[in-house]
């Protein structure tokens, strides 16, 4: 194992503060999006909230799963500080990145300043749903576009 030039992966954090709408459609669809381009070993995907709600919001289950993805059994998790440390990028999903996690990171901040889905009727969750997921799409082609091929 020769680290430093077999280091080809990325460590995305997907944010936000209660890890029950935004952060989870994002980070499913990244780990779909991982699947579907079989570059597991290249991707690790982190999410969670600074003060995590008791379960992902019902209209985001509802959303997800007319993209055949099922969230009812995810609960929203709270990110530590050391999680944030380890990964590259850090997207938050419509705050700052002061407001969302006090810590520091070593990696990069992106916010994809999305409106909050909790509560709003399901036409708005889907776009919300709609945008992420090509923001996610968008993130993977500009991320593997710089990562070595493996072949």
């Amino acid at each position: 194992m020769t680290e430093s030039d077999e280091r080809t992966d990325h460590q995305i954090a997907f944010v936000c503060v209660q890890n029950a709408g935004r952060s989870q459609m994002a980070a499913a669809f990244a780990e779909r999006e991982r699947d579907r381009r079989g570059v597991g070993d290249q991707l690790t995907i982190v999410t969670g909230g600074t003060q995590p709600a008791n379960h992902v919001h019902e209209i985001v289950v509802e959303a997800m799963r007319e993209r055949d993805i099922d969230l009812s059994d995810r609960t929203p998790r709270e990110v530590t500080p050391d999680e944030l440390q380890a990964v590259d990028i850090v997207v938050t999903m419509g705050c700052s990145a002061s407001d969302v996690c006090p810590a520091t990171w070593n990696g990069e901040n992106r916010d994809w300043g999305l409106d909050d889905p909790h509560e709003r009727p399901i036409e708005q969750v889907r776009e919300i749903r709609d945008e992420i997921e090509e923001r996610v799409v968008s993130l993977f082609d500009e991320l593997l576009s710089q990562t070595p091929s493996a072949e």
